[in-house]
């Protein structure tokens, strides 16, 4: 039973035939279909801190790094729907169910904000007055494409 003392160190992702484990010819398995990704936030770095300073400074950025394609409002009417509604609405008028049931008050109607898509994603990011981050509920990319779906309710 020398292996149960002793055991053999696998080089995790390698693709040899002398260390694989699995079906794949690899240590190690596949991420399962549907799962959320995680990424470091290099694709798309946002520099400017959790400050007053910061917040002001993200109010000059007016066009998100992503294409507006209809698939980036897809996804981010998606994400809107799930982690935004409840408190800020459908249509962003502040009148989510939670506001609705009197369980939060003074959620703005986004119409009514001087916003950019910038400052959505600072606010989304460290959060602002009532509302927490949401940082670690959504993506770098998916915090841009709610960004860029919540400017777009703005302007309807």
């Amino acid at each position: 039973m020398p292996d149960m003392y002793y055991s053999k160190a696998y080089e995790a992702y390698s693709d040899t035939i002398h260390q694989s484990i699995f079906k794949n010819g690899t240590t190690s398995l596949s991420t399962v279909a549907g799962t959320v990704p995680r990424t470091d936030g290099n694709m798309f770095p946002y520099p400017f801190p959790n400050s007053k300073k910061g917040y002001h400074d993200s109010k000059k950025i007016k066009v998100s790094p992503l294409n507006q394609r209809k698939e980036n409002l897809a996804r981010g009417e998606k994400m809107y729907q799930i982690n935004c509604s409840i408190c800020h609405g459908n249509t962003g008028d502040g009148q989510g169910e939670l506001v609705k049931k009197e369980k939060i008050l003074g959620v703005p109607n986004y119409k009514n904000l001087e916003i950019t898509v910038g400052s959505v994603y600072h606010v989304i990011m460290y959060g602002k007055n009532n509302m927490g981050s949401y940082a670690s509920q959504l993506t770098p990319l998916d915090r841009w494409k709610v960004a860029e779906y919540v400017i777009k309710l703005k302007q309807q």
